[in-house]
């Protein structure tokens, strides 16, 4: 089932039943301005309960910063952890907790995306003209997962307020460029496991375990996984560069993989990449979509 837009005459909208014609927007533009607005109606549905949603947030806070207690925890038996000490480990977790925060709040709506799939929910988002993808984004946007983020920024703080880091101008740029970089890559991530589940159809899980599982590989120093491992989440899956490579030229450390040093600047380029990749896979899939006739 092909989605429906609009007939275009001379890059304008054909002209309304009383004559006039109306310039036609960009189809990005048409898409944020669509994802707002459908945003905005759950923020106001949230709002409707404001103790039930700081009730939830904290929850959500309160849960996430159980994956921090774990690894105080493992520091009251050690004193660093694959060479690196707690302070360290904070900055590496508060960077992908907050750039992983950021996609989960904006795009984290995507992993049912399978379900409506299978349901033929998805049908009745094609007949309308609006982008599928900002329909299916900002579907039951949950405000509550602010939290993860507050968490994710607390423990960055403590990180940044604890270190002993040589300050550069090109390593204090680099910080709010990992978080916005990551967030990109994380919801490249997201948009690519959404595609996937247009074939597999209840493939949740596996998109979980690159991006939920993903955010916490990042939570920890490389030094502590196998060189393969280190390897796909650089070369394949390009999470390494959510945090790990820029972090680790931040606290002047060397890559397991001896990369050469300038890789860490690479983050808003491989962001853009993968987003490209992953727009390309979403829009395959789409056109390859057929209904469920139900």
């Amino acid at each position: 089932m092909a989605e429906t837009v609009a007939v275009r005459t001379g890059g304008q909208r054909a002209p309304e039943p009383g004559g006039f014609a109306f310039e036609e927007r960009p189809r990005l533009l048409e898409g944020v301005r669509a994802y707002g607005l459908i945003v905005a109606m759950w923020v106001r549905s949230t709002m409707a309960y404001r103790a039930s949603f700081v009730m939830t947030t904290f929850g959500n806070l309160a849960v996430t910063a159980f994956d921090f207690i774990t690894i105080l925890l493992m520091f009251t038996h050690v004193d660093a952890l694959g060479g690196y000490s707690l302070p360290e480990i904070a900055l590496l977790y508060g960077i992908s907790a907050t750039a992983f925060g950021l996609t989960d709040l904006l795009l984290g709506s995507m992993e049912r995306l399978g379900r409506r799939v299978r349901d033929g929910t998805l049908d009745t988002l094609l007949v309308r003209p609006v982008p599928v993808l900002a329909q299916v984004a900002a579907d039951r946007f949950a405000l509550r997962r602010v939290g993860r983020i507050i968490q994710g920024l607390l423990v960055l703080g403590y990180a940044l307020t604890t270190l002993d880091i040589a300050w550069t101008p090109l390593k204090v740029l680099m910080l709010p460029v990992m978080v916005v970089s990551g967030a990109a890559i994380f919801g490249a991530v997201f948009v690519g496991g959404a595609a996937f589940q247009f074939v597999a159809q209840d493939a949740s899980q596996v998109q979980s375990a690159f991006t939920y599982g993903g955010a916490t590989l990042l939570q920890y120093p490389p030094t502590i996984f196998a060189k393969d491992l280190v390897r796909g989440v650089t070369f394949v899956v390009p999470l390494a560069f959510v945090s790990w490579l820029p972090a680790l030229y931040v606290l002047d450390r060397e890559y397991p993989l001896d990369l050469p040093q300038w890789v860490a600047f690479l983050p808003p380029v491989v962001a853009v990449g993968c987003g490209a990749l992953a727009g390309l896979a979403w829009r395959a899939a789409l056109r390859a979509y057929r209904s469920t006739g139900s």
